[in-house]
Protein backbone atom coordinates (compact mmCIF):
# COMPACT_ATOMS: atom_id res chain seq x y z
CA UNK A 1 0.00 0.00 0.00
CA UNK A 2 2.14 2.93 -1.15
CA UNK A 3 0.63 6.37 -0.63
CA UNK A 4 -1.55 8.15 -3.35
CA UNK A 5 -3.82 10.50 -2.45
CA UNK A 6 -1.77 13.64 -1.67
CA UNK A 7 -2.05 16.64 0.74
CA UNK A 8 -4.56 19.36 -0.35
CA UNK A 9 -6.74 15.91 -1.59
CA UNK A 10 -6.39 14.86 2.02
CA UNK A 11 -7.40 18.37 4.23
CA UNK A 12 -10.70 17.86 1.30
CA UNK A 13 -11.40 14.62 2.56
CA UNK A 14 -11.30 15.29 6.41
CA UNK A 15 -13.26 18.12 5.87
CA UNK A 16 -16.01 15.93 3.98
CA UNK A 17 -15.67 13.12 6.12
CA UNK A 18 -16.40 15.43 9.06
CA UNK A 19 -19.03 17.32 7.43
CA UNK A 20 -20.65 14.10 6.68
CA UNK A 21 -20.14 12.95 9.97
CA UNK A 22 -21.68 15.56 11.94
CA UNK A 23 -24.68 15.08 10.04
CA UNK A 24 -25.61 12.25 12.59
CA UNK A 25 -25.52 14.79 15.48
CA UNK A 26 -26.60 18.29 13.98
CA UNK A 27 -29.15 18.85 11.34
CA UNK A 28 -31.53 16.25 10.20
CA UNK A 29 -29.74 13.66 12.39
CA UNK A 30 -29.67 10.81 9.20
CA UNK A 31 -27.47 7.66 9.82
CA UNK A 32 -26.22 8.52 6.08
CA UNK A 33 -23.92 10.89 7.74
CA UNK A 34 -21.77 7.62 8.85
CA UNK A 35 -20.61 7.64 5.13
CA UNK A 36 -18.22 10.21 5.93
CA UNK A 37 -15.92 7.53 7.65
CA UNK A 38 -14.87 6.50 4.30
CA UNK A 39 -13.38 9.88 2.78
CA UNK A 40 -12.16 10.00 6.44
CA UNK A 41 -9.81 6.44 6.39
CA UNK A 42 -8.83 7.22 3.24
CA UNK A 43 -7.44 10.72 4.25
CA UNK A 44 -5.94 9.36 7.24
CA UNK A 45 -4.34 6.62 5.64
CA UNK A 46 -3.27 8.46 2.83
CA UNK A 47 -4.79 5.66 0.86
CA UNK A 48 -7.76 5.12 -1.74
CA UNK A 49 -8.56 2.21 -3.28
CA UNK A 50 -10.28 3.70 -5.73
CA UNK A 51 -7.60 5.62 -6.68
CA UNK A 52 -5.53 2.17 -7.10
CA UNK A 53 -8.06 0.70 -9.69
CA UNK A 54 -7.74 3.53 -11.66
CA UNK A 55 -4.25 4.48 -11.50
CA UNK A 56 -4.97 7.89 -9.98
CA UNK A 57 -2.00 9.38 -8.12
CA UNK A 58 -2.27 13.08 -6.32
CA UNK A 59 1.01 13.04 -4.27
CA UNK A 60 4.37 14.21 -5.31
CA UNK A 61 6.62 10.84 -6.11
CA UNK A 62 9.42 10.27 -4.55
Amino acid sequence: MTSNVGSIDRALRIILGLGLISIVFIGPQTPWGWIGVVPLMTALLGWCPAYSLLGIKTCKTS
